[in-house]
């Protein structure tokens, strides 16, 4: 009896993933609670929702993407894995480093470096006048 109702192909893919990444089910900290939105009823009766802790990491994942129990359990284990790899990638920082440079484009300028932008363009503009055409009188 297989733990999740996927294929047998597709469980050994996740447990190979597991152990290419580290990550062993003893790490992970699974919980139940109740999904809400769509599915009447069944989500609100049924703990159907999936919520994974990664205990070395502190990552968590909230899955609740179908109305089976056990599917969501396979999908919230895919998610995690996901996460692990990017932070092990290094993609987190690179995204953290992203939204710090558009933090520093968008923050206020200084008065002085404002003036000193100011008086850039005017410089600009004095020598764009220079160059128009001079119209005979």
């Amino acid at each position: 009896m297989s733990a999740f109702p996927v294929s047998p192909e597709k469980e050994a893919q996740l447990t190979r993933r597991m152990a290419a990444l580290g990550v062993r089910e003893t790490d992970l900290e699974e919980t139940f609670v109740r999904s809400g939105g769509h599915g009447g009823q069944n989500v609100n009766k049924t703990s159907t929702c999936v919520m994974l802790l990664h205990r070395p990491t502190g990552l968590q994942v909230k899955c609740q993407a179908t109305r089976q129990q056990g599917l969501n359990r396979f999908i919230a284990r895919r998610l995690l894995l996901d996460k692990v790899e990017a932070r092990q990638k290094g993609y987190v920082d690179a995204e953290r480093a992203r939204i710090e440079k558009i933090r520093r484009q968008k923050r206020k300028r200084s008065r002085r470096a404002q003036a000193r932008m100011l008086a850039g363009k005017s410089h600009q503009a004095d020598k764009k006048e220079f160059r128009r055409r001079v119209l005979p009188e």
